[in-house]
């Protein structure tokens, strides 16, 4: 085949970026996509195409507008108009014997071939030109900005047409019935055996397990070697149990109530339409096997293919460290695959669909290309009601994606519909949408009755044989089958199914966890997990990397600003003091880095920081080239990634969330610019970061940055939403007398509102230096970035060092003397410290103590703490947020459990009971009017210092 004959690769920007402005950036991470060049029209095929304008206005046409005549609806219901723009007598074309010089015009042959003497007859033009863009798979090309890609199809599709291409071999033919009739027959024996189970079965839809064994095998083909799949729940279990080797005991097991995992993990598993599986398989003309790893999902719809794409970005990058080769010649998507499968209402409703589309071609966030497959089944809602588009595959156009809709009742259309999709996917390294449009024999699950809204369309479904019947009736009547091998493809899975369901009584599952990349991790709830290691760094090494962060190049001309961040941090590390939050994260990073760690930082203006004080990244100001001082000065076996991305409201934390699921060896963090914004990923921490290793055994290191506190800047601006995480965490109530060392029960997530520098440093160490993972939020700074009240010394991060869950009151010389003990969080604390400072008479009479870490909560810790005030007649806790907001409502009991053993072991008698100061209820979580905000941040502070 000639078809790549004239293009080259090459290692720039794709064609579109000359219209985006874009830094001149090859930071760690920034990865460009493949370019190619396609010869352009020679002298003679332009003057050809000036000469037969009327005839490349037709061929045009039927490129543009051939999908609207398709025949690509199963169930022949699909009002297809009559599409005048088809009829060649419009462009004065009306002689059908007439011949055309077609060079320039239909690409019949190789690309680089400016040969002109090709004729053919209009009427031998429309015949081939119609049995493409006309047939049963209908192409969506001509959108596209780029003249090479536009070019590239139609020479692709023009010259290897059905009308020239040799049907598939028998064998290939025969392993797509076979995979046909075992889905049907599996689907058949489970209505028979378990007919109340909602299964979401794959009947009229069979024809996508051909679409993604001819993907896989195309995939194999090329050299692809990983394929990370995001899908739903249609079709799953046939997926899993047809293509993907999963176990029918294993299902039979778990649908009769037993576990999927083993019991003594405690973990509560998830429903049969969110299993998974990895298998390796193996295609004959393949060098080596293809893994193909589904990924486990909720039953939120497209939650989880933003999980699959930064999964299949960090296994990307992970393989390109191991490169023995100039990175320079590999691009994403060489060796591993993103296959996004979809719903049609779905991807047409969900917004992530659109986030992910939008970040598909961003440097840092670029897989190479996903291949999205919409599973096209129609809905109890008619299309009509349901999208505003003509098709659900429109959104795609977003990105100029092309679209390929293909008739699902004919799986070889179906497998060369996926064909071309990998050809263009794997030379462009860019998204391509396949719409396959099937039908579902029964409802939403199999309890439903979809009749009652669509009368029509089941009447005809009804009526019709199956596709697996269909497609055996065509390959036994063209002698590719018999009629008696059919019969026992079907009976002898039926058969193994049958000894399958026999067994699953004894069926022992087995934790398919901590394998590979993972196998230096343990379990959290094992007794050899290390909760709270030491994270301190030897000073002289802390010194070099907080210098390394802020050593500009030579020649490179920094904006003048930026000075006044530089100078102050290498004056810091000369004393060994006065360190803020900024350059104790860059110690962080750094010292990680040098342990081999890598750190991927992401969200909008990260770069610099949503409050301009990370500057981890430096743009010159005269070229607006980009250098990352970290990776540039510390020769470190780890890298900084700092992906800046678009104002996305879900899809960032799912990228970043696969990511740690692939690495355990990467510091994934996704800040917000503000904290409140994270809410509308509440899916993403509702269904993953907060369960996911309860329901499939699947740990996570995520950081999700927050910025918190109120400081007058309003509802909006003003709270992460801190009791949404705390509700969330499963973290006991009571006292964990059975535990004796302190050590932290197996939490599922793990919030903390850190007070200092030093302490976010150990936090984001820990997060690397456990030898497990756990999603962490931090309730970060804002106000106190910059509070010279609010910096730590070099000694606080230094060797022998560590997290502290409660910091208590340093400054309390005769704890004997204390009657108020103050428990509180954030940024208050400073604001109380200075006024209890001008009141010298109560100096020694109010203790601040700041539970740093909130799930899991502290009970020793604490009670070691307050254990110190023995005179104490008061316990109150302190927030500046409202009261049915903020931490209140998730230590209050845990507050009272630790005062209740205290008392037991006769100290704390004077305490009668917590107390509460702070804000009132309220429906927002600040005042927008300073006024108002302004009197009750002094009312809340006051009230600390009253009755005393």
């Amino acid at each position: 085949m000639k078809l790549c004959s004239g293009l080259t690769a090459r290692s720039r920007a794709v064609s579109t970026a000359s219209t985006r402005r874009t830094y001149h950036d090859n930071s760690y991470g920034y990865r460009d996509a493949k370019r190619f060049s396609l010869p352009d029209y020679s002298p003679a095929q332009l003057e050809n195409r000036a000469v037969n304008a009327p005839l490349l206005r037709y061929v045009d046409s039927l490129r543009t507008h051939g999908h609207r005549a398709a025949r690509i609806d199963p169930l022949d219901l699909l009002q297809r108009e009559e599409v005048a723009a088809l009829d060649p007598t419009r462009y004065g074309l009306t002689d059908q014997s007439r011949k055309y010089n077609i060079s320039g015009i239909v690409w019949t042959h190789p690309v680089e071939d400016s040969t002109a003497g090709m004729s053919w007859s209009l009427e031998d033009i429309t015949k081939h030109l119609r049995g493409i863009y006309v047939g049963r798979i209908a192409y969506e090309y001509m959108h596209s900005p780029s003249k090479i890609e536009r070019m590239w199809f139609s020479h692709l599709l023009e010259s290897e047409s059905e009308v020239t291409l040799p049907k598939q071999d028998a064998e290939s033919r025969q392993r797509a019935y076979e995979l046909l009739a075992r889905s049907e027959t599996f689907d058949q024996f489970l209505q028979n055996k378990f007919p109340n189970l909602k299964r979401y079965g794959l009947e009229g839809g069979e024809s996508m397990l051909s679409a993604l064994d001819a993907l896989f095998r195309a995939a194999s083909e090329a050299g692809v070697e990983h394929t990370i799949v995001g899908m739903p729940h249609r079709g799953r279990l046939n997926f899993l149990t047809g293509l993907l080797e999963f176990s029918p005991r294993a299902l039979f097991h778990k649908i009769k109530g037993g576990f999927e995992i083993p019991e003594d993990l405690g973990a509560g598993g998830d429903v049969i339409s969110h299993l998974t599986a990895s298998p390796t398989l193996k295609y004959p003309n393949a060098a080596s096997g293809i893994k193909v790893s589904v990924l486990p999902n909720p039953s939120h719809l497209e939650a989880v293919n933003p999980v699959a794409l930064g999964k299949t970005r960090a296994k990307q990058f992970a393989l390109l460290k191991t490169l023995t080769v100039d990175p320079a010649n590999c691009f994403p998507g060489d060796k591993v695959m993103c296959v996004q499968l979809h719903g049609d209402a779905s991807f047409t409703g969900q917004g992530v669909v659109m986030e992910g589309l939008g970040l598909s071609n961003l440097p840092h966030y670029t897989v190479g290309g996903s291949v999205h497959i919409v599973v096209n089944i129609g809905y109890t809602t008619r299309a009509s009601e349901s999208r505003s588009s003509l098709y659900c595959s429109d959104i795609g156009k977003m990105i100029n994606a092309p679209v390929l809709h293909v008739n699902g009742d004919y799986p070889e259309d179906v497998a060369r519909a996926m064909e071309v999709a990998f050809k263009y996917r794997n030379h462009f390294r860019k998204d391509i949408v396949v719409d396959l449009i099937v039908y579902r024999r029964w409802g939403h699950n199999e309890l439903d009755e979809p009749a009652f809204t669509q009368p029509v369309m089941y009447k005809q479904i009804r009526s019709r044989q199956s596709v697996p019947t269909l497609y055996e009736e065509q390959l036994i009547s063209e002698g590719v089958v018999s009629r008696e091998f059919a019969k026992s493809i079907r009976e002898s899975y039926k058969t193994y199914l049958t000894d399958e369901l026999a067994e699953s009584d004894t069926y022992t599952p087995c934790a398919q966890m901590l394998q590979q990349q993972w196998a230096d991790m343990v379990w959290p709830a094992g007794e050899d997990a290390r909760y709270n290691p030491e994270t301190g760094v030897d000073q002289g090494i802390l010194v070099n990397v907080g210098k390394a962060s802020v050593k500009v190049p030579d020649g490179f001309e920094i904006h003048p600003r930026l000075h006044r961040h530089v100078k102050p941090r290498l004056h810091s590390l000369e004393n060994g003091n006065n360190l803020d939050w900024a350059t104790a994260e860059a110690l962080a990073f750094g010292s990680l880095m040098l342990e081999g760690y890598d750190v991927r930082i992401s969200g909008q203006d990260v770069g610099r920081g949503t409050f301009s004080q990370r500057h981890a990244m430096l743009v010159d100001q005269q070229s607006e080239n980009v250098v990352v001082p970290l990776n540039a000065s510390l020769q470190s076996e780890g890298r900084l990634e700092l992906a800046n991305t678009l104002a996305e409201q879900l899809l960032g934390r799912q990228f970043e969330y696969g990511v740690s699921w692939e690495r355990p060896n990467i510091l994934p963090i996704w800040e917000a610019q503000f904290g409140d914004f994270f809410n509308g990923a509440q899916i993403m921490i509702d269904t993953f970061i907060s369960s996911a290793e309860t329901k499939w055994l699947k740990q996570s290191g995520i950081v999700l940055l927050l910025p918190h506190g109120l400081d007058g800047a309003g509802p909006e601006h003003s709270s992460s939403r801190i009791e949404r995480m705390l509700q969330l965490s499963n973290d006991r109530f009571d006292f964990p007398t059975e535990v004796q060392d302190g050590r932290s029960t197996n939490v599922n997530i793990h919030v903390v509102f850190p007070t200092t520098p030093a302490q976010y440093f150990h936090l984001l160490r820990r997060q690397m230096k456990r030898n497990f993972r756990k999603p962490l939020v931090v309730a970060g700074p804002k106000a106190l970035l910059r509070l010279p009240a609010a910096a730590s010394s070099l000694k606080e991060m230094a060797t022998g060092t560590r997290f502290q869950p409660v910091l208590t009151d340093t400054t309390i010389r005769d704890t004997s003397q204390v009657q108020r003990v103050v428990l509180l969080t954030g940024k208050s604390y400073y604001d109380l410290f200075k006024t209890r400072a001008a009141h010298a008479t109560m100096s020694g009479k109010i203790a601040l103590v700041r539970i740093e870490e909130l799930s899991p909560f502290p009970f020793h810790e604490l009670k070691e703490t307050l254990g110190q005030y023995e005179g104490a007649k008061e316990i109150v806790w302190v927030q500046e947020e409202p009261k049915n907001q903020g931490a209140w409502t998730f230590v209050e009991s845990r507050v009272r459990s630790v005062v209740g053993q205290l008392k037991q072991d006769g100290k704390l008698e004077g305490v009668s009971e917590l107390m509460y100061l702070g804000r009132k209820e309220d429906a927002i979580p600040a005042p927008g009017v300073a006024r108002l905000y302004g009197a009750q941040q002094r009312a809340v502070i006051g009230s600390v210092f009253e009755r005393l």
